[in-house]
């Protein structure tokens, strides 16, 4: 990302007309996009570990019920059971 904001704050290429390839706006949506997602899993796995410390791993943070193994092995930072999960998602 710190490559895309050095040619952009260069202000020199005119990328927005150049027919071949995509536009530093593209390059820079795409980064972006992966830098909030790779940071989304990690704050997953932040939480997983900090509920592995305290002894709450496993155990839904809605119901308080167990979070299935199979669950787990699929998704191992699940924060929600299946049931859970399914009334939360049907919300959105």
């Amino acid at each position: 990302m710190s490559d895309i904001r050095t040619i952009r704050a260069g202000g020199s290429d005119d990328d927005e007309h150049d027919p071949e390839g995509e536009t530093l706006s593209a390059q820079w949506s795409q980064a972006e996009g992966l830098r909030a997602g790779l940071a989304d899993e990690l704050a997953e796995v932040d939480r997983a570990l900090a509920r592995v410390a305290d002894g709450t791993y496993g155990v839904c943070v809605r119901c308080g019920r167990p979070i299935g193994a199979e669950r787990l092995a699929a998704r191992p930072t699940a924060e929600l059971c299946i049931d859970c999960a399914r009334i939360v998602e049907a919300r959105r």
